[in-house]
């Protein structure tokens, strides 16, 4: 520990036993416990840095960048801990780590217990189960829920422009959940939107329970992330449901809409026929976002509708239809292209949900799933914390009015399709060799 940090807490040992003002015994214990662990956290963010702030050294590797909050619970209260960031590379401090998967396992457990209607004394046995062997009352429960309602709600209506923080990308998407709903048991939507800052960290931006994704429930769900200053939107990336692209262009004026390049491949698979052709689309669209420049996806792009002219017409259709909105992600920077032309982003999330949902099966009410969506999204935020999502070099990208961006000069189209036909031919005999193997 450094001299600093010795100091620090030092001072607080002599405030609590010479201060005139007595602090009870629990909140001394905590005070003594946050200082303690934020000075572990200071000492090995030095380490890993090789240097203390401020300090000359040849051993450093990078430097501090800020700092995030983190809440942390303990039998001594809530500590009030800051995490620091760093310029290059990701921090988490490791003694926090165990604790960490600890407390999200056993509040999840609880929650998906409660959420669906299980006997006090089923929880208990769930609890007992992860090893806390005097296992827990019904009115620890609904503690523990209604301190989780709290967190979820402020969560979700927290203001998004602290720090003059904008969101240039946004990624939208809609999972279906069973749910009952006057009466009767219905398929909901949980939509969720998730931002990338200027930083180049992910954040989720919202979340909410709908009947369906109509344009009504869109509008409102975008207009509450736009009122709580989720501003500064260059590209939106989501699939072509015509409620949401309708209420973007509402909401979100000016920004480019890039459509899931994985969902428009599905699009174009659904009009085939038999299993084979499907197959064979899908191999066919599945090359074509693979290039390396703008007029490369875009050669491809042009000889992929020809190709499905040929076999799948109503197929060819929709990805000609689609051009515009299939390749806007060739506007921005191309180290960001393999991230913002697809929904990926979404797909670790909703499978999250998913799979948590599977316990409840059927949720009893819409307020339950929105507290164990907004759960999981909650845990999911605190995990993107730790790394960036584009690096800082990368963001940088983003705002230098000097880049290339799309196809720079004249092309030889003709030439160039050509080729991008012959690529697909390889790509797809190749395929077929495989499997044949």
């Amino acid at each position: 520990m450094t001299h600093h940090n010795q100091s620090a807490l030092r001072g607080l040992i002599n405030e609590l036993l010479n201060g005139d003002e007595e602090l009870p015994r629990g909140e001394a214990m905590r005070r003594l416990l946050e200082t303690s662990l934020q000075e572990l956290i200071e000492a090995e963010v030095t380490a890993r840095i090789g240097a203390g702030r401020y300090e000359r050294s040849t051993d450093r590797v990078t430097r501090r960048n800020g700092a995030r909050p983190k809440q942390l619970a303990t039998p001594a209260g809530t500590l009030e801990l800051t995490i620091p960031k760093l310029r290059e590379g990701s921090f988490f401090p490791s003694l926090l780590e165990p604790r960490r998967r600890i407390d999200q396992a056993l509040w999840s457990v609880i929650a998906q217990a409660w959420i669906g209607g299980v006997s006090t004394r089923r929880v208990d046995a769930l609890i007992k189960a992860l090893g806390n062997e005097t296992g827990i009352s019904r009115s620890t429960v609904s503690r523990i829920c209604a301190e989780i309602d709290e967190y979820v709600s402020v969560f979700l209506a927290r203001r998004l422009d602290d720090n003059d923080a904008w969101y240039p990308y946004l990624w939208l998407d809609a999972t279906y959940v069973k749910c009952r709903r006057e009466g009767r048991v219905a398929s909901t939507a949980v939509v969720t939107a998730i931002g990338c800052d200027a930083g180049g960290w992910r954040r989720v931006l919202g979340v909410d329970v709908v009947d369906t994704e109509s344009y009504d429930s869109w509008l409102a769900f975008l207009r509450a992330i736009r009122s709580r200053g989720a501003a500064g939107v260059r590209l939106v990336v989501s699939d072509a449901h015509p409620g949401l692209v309708r209420a973007l262009g509402e909401v979100f004026q000016g920004a480019a809409w890039q459509r899931c390049a994985v969902h428009l491949m599905r699009d174009c698979m659904r009009e085939a026929g038999s299993w084979q052709l499907r197959r064979r689309v899908g191999r066919i669209v599945s090359q074509v976002f693979r290039g390396r420049d703008a007029a490369t996806v875009t050669a491809m792009y042009h000889a992929a509708c020809d190709m499905l002219e040929g076999c799948c017409p109503r197929a060819a259709a929709v990805l000609e239809e689609a051009e515009p909105d299939a390749l806007a992600y060739l506007d921005f920077p191309p180290t960001h292209w393999k991230r913002l032309r697809t929904n990926n982003v979404q797909e670790r999330t909703n499978r999250e949900i998913k799979r948590r949902s599977r316990v409840v099966q059927v949720f009893p009410s819409t307020g339950s799933l929105v507290r164990l969506a907004g759960a999981v999204m909650c845990e999911q935020d605190e995990i993107w914390q730790e790394s960036r999502y584009f690096s800082e070099v990368r963001m940088n990208e983003l705002y230098d009015d000097g880049r290339t961006r799309g196809i720079d000069g004249p092309v030889d189209w003709a030439r160039l399709e050509a080729e991008a036909r012959k690529m697909l031919e390889s790509g797809l005999e190749l395929a077929d060799r495989v499997e044949a193997a």
